[in-house]
């Protein structure tokens, strides 16, 4: 199990390192990119272009269902901790996380077979299904307070420095291993405030019943480069996503990977 969880955080940390790249790329169109690229198909898109693409991008299909493997385990497991309340919070976090790259891993598949399912926007396409539904509009509006929390608990996540739990071998009085440490609390405030911009746009999908409103990433960069300064913000932005790819590398040298 160890293995395979430094093997998923590996996967993960490439997949936000070259999404944070993306970003950056898209802030000061770099090699032609613009925002709307910077999203799951963009990644895939841009290993792909490289020596040795398509066995790249399976290694990162096979390292996302790693990671998900490792959270839906963690998800079921017993767990040792005796207040209820607080274990309880991270099955639940654990199942939502597994889920979520769990999806990624079948659209990197779907794509790498030439099945589709990639062309569209996922968020879009659920607020679009849901909206068809009674109630679609409150449904949407509750999908989007669930990302909102997610933002808001990454954020807080960072700020209370509960992420240097993973890295406790970590020499936490040497210089440099201070520095990877910010690198973490600027990752985890760059991934708060991605969610945060797509559970606004859900928002205003929901007040609108307008699915074309919402959006993944690469429609929040979009919203985020138009605003005031935007492009400096995105860039900003990219480099901390880059942080929090790097942070998953630490991750998986240093996390024991106990309950």
């Amino acid at each position: 199990m160890k293995h395979i969880a430094r093997i998923g955080l590996i996967a993960k940390g490439i997949m936000y390192c070259l999404l944070g790249l993306l970003a950056f790329m898209a802030a000061f169109e770099i090699g032609g990119q613009n925002g709307n690229k910077a999203d799951k198909k963009g990644v895939l898109q841009l290993i792909e272009d490289q020596p040795g693409g398509k066995l790249l991008a399976i290694l990162i299909a096979v390292g996302l269902l790693c990671y998900s493997v490792w959270r839906l385990i963690e998800a079921f497991a017993r767990h040792d901790n005796n207040d209820l309340k607080k274990t309880a919070g991270k099955r639940i976090r654990y199942f939502f996380s597994g889920l979520l790259y769990l999806s990624f891993c079948v659209y990197a598949w779907n794509h790498l077979l030439g099945q589709g399912g990639g062309e569209g926007d996922g968020t879009q396409d659920m607020a679009s299904q849901l909206l068809q539904k009674p109630f679609g509009q409150w449904l949407v509006g509750i999908v989007a307070l669930i990302f909102a929390g997610t933002g808001i608990y990454q954020i807080y996540y960072a700020l209370s420095e509960k992420y240097k739990k993973h890295v406790q071998g970590l020499n936490l009085h040497n210089t440099s291993s201070r520095l990877l440490l910010r690198a973490g609390k600027t990752g985890y405030i760059a991934r708060g405030i991605v969610w945060l911009i797509i559970s606004w746009l859900l928002i205003k999908a929901a007040v609108h019943a307008n699915s074309k409103e919402a959006g993944d990433t690469g429609k929040a960069f979009q919203f985020l480069e138009s605003a005031s300064f935007g492009s400096y913000l995105l860039g900003a932005l990219g480099l901390g996503l880059i942080c929090y790819g790097f942070f998953n590398f630490i991750r998986a040298r240093y996390e024991s990977f106990r309950q």
